[in-house]
């Protein structure tokens, strides 16, 4: 039997049995639905983090109180007892560090924005020190951004997000125009570019004012995290990274022996943890949809058991007129493959619709890769196979005499 012919049989098989089939189907298709879903969930979160957290650049470490993740209470409890990383830190590590470029600090906390008779609650205001945002690549698109002048000076001027610039100044320019965090006025200067929405919260509801000016109105006994920018990646900064440390350990008196009392960081850290949080979550998820297609697979098998017991007439016809085992053989495996396939297509569309409105509903972000689609319809099409093997070589053993007994 020409393989063409197979083909045209099963389709036509399956056509015939339509209801039959689209409920044989379900567990192929729920398996493969999630096995799309995820991954294209998986991928979009990766890509989200990777591309957030190195748009710093591979040359640009962090210091800290805090590790950027604690896994357990005794580590926490620890980092607890560190003292915080205060603005002198920042200012004498940055007068003092000969390999470093660049040098930022920020604060940040939750505040209401108030403009005339309009407000905005649960608002991010950000403290910068003048290079900070350049350090982050925010671009500003309206207006200026900081100066040394406006850090040195504590000026109330602000960089403001574009949702700030939507509910606060509709249909003006805000630029020149004040505005009020928690009471204190500023005058706008800039406007950041906008960022979107992530995981359902929106990155552009912020103000940033000049650190000392922050520190004014919050006080600054609380930790500042510091941005340093190196020469460039490689060995340049490791020796940045080491100079800096060697400054802040004297800085902070830390004991010769002892560790260190505050967290030095580089960006691709929390972007691995990141990964493998991702991957263990898609390894249970793909152990969950593995189990979907190994259930829709015995689901095809016991179709197609019923389908041999069906056409065990048809079957010794067709031994009778020639018809080889492996042509018998080769029929079932088509349509049982056929069947899976179909499956695993109407899966793949269903995990992407899954996805999209995923991503639509709650902003997490969604990447699609043809690989994960690819694998989806391997997967679904190898499941048919398999489980349609003992059904095919059942069909094929047939004695044809016993088959054309067989009742109509």
């Amino acid at each position: 039997m020409e393989f063409k012919e197979a083909i045209k049989l099963a389709l036509q098989s399956l056509w015939q049995n339509k209801l039959r089939t689209v409920l044989t189907l379900l567990g192929v298709m729920i398996g493969v639905a999630s096995v799309i879903a995820v991954v294209t969930l998986v991928n979009g979160a990766n890509t989200y983090v990777t591309t957030k957290f190195t748009r710093y650049g591979a040359d640009v470490f962090t210091i800290s109180r805090f590790p950027p993740i604690i896994t357990n209470s005794t580590d926490y409890e620890k980092y607890q007892r560190r003292k915080n990383v205060l603005y002198d830190d920042y200012t004498y590590v940055r007068d003092n560090c000969k390999l470093c470029v660049g040098m930022g600090a920020q604060q940040a906390t939750i505040a209401k924005i108030t403009r005339e008779t309009y407000s905005v609650t649960d608002s991010q205001v950000r403290g910068y020190t003048w290079q900070m945002p350049s350090l982050q690549n925010l671009d500003i698109l309206e207006g200026r951004g900081f100066t040394e002048v406006d850090e040195d000076h504590a000026s109330h001027v602000a960089i403001i997000g574009s949702d700030i610039r939507d509910n606060l100044f509709p249909g003006v320019d805000p630029l020149g125009l004040e505005l009020r965090v928690d009471g204190e006025q500023y005058t706008v200067i800039g406007v950041a570019e906008k960022q979107g929405s992530t995981f359902g919260q929106s990155q552009d509801n912020w103000v940033g004012v000049p650190l000392p000016a922050y520190m004014k109105t919050y006080g600054a006994s609380k930790s500042v995290t510091i941005y340093v920018k190196a020469g460039s990646a490689g060995s340049v900064l490791q020796e940045a990274g080491d100079e800096v440390r060697v400054l802040m350990r004297s800085k902070r008196h830390d004991a010769p022996g002892q560790p260190d009392s505050f967290e030095l960081d580089v960006n691709n850290t929390l972007v691995g943890f990141f990964s493998v949080i991702t991957g263990m979550f898609g390894a249970v998820a793909g152990g969950i949809a593995m189990i979907a297609l190994v259930v829709g697979g015995i689901v095809i098998m016991n179709m197609m058991l019923v389908s041999v017991s069906e056409r065990t007439r048809e079957i010794g016809i067709r031994k009778a007129l020639g018809a080889r085992g492996k042509d018998i053989t080769l029929q079932f495996l088509v349509e049982s493959a056929a069947m899976a396939l179909l499956g695993g297509f109407l899966g793949v569309l269903i995990g992407l619709i899954v996805a999209e409105i995923v991503t639509l509903a709650l902003g997490f972000p969604s990447t699609v890769t043809a690989w994960s689609v690819a694998l989806g319809l391997v997967m679904a099409t190898a499941t048919g196979i398999f489980f349609g093997v003992y059904p095919a070589w059942k069909a094929a053993s047939l004695d044809p005499i016993v088959a054309l007994r067989s009742e109509l």
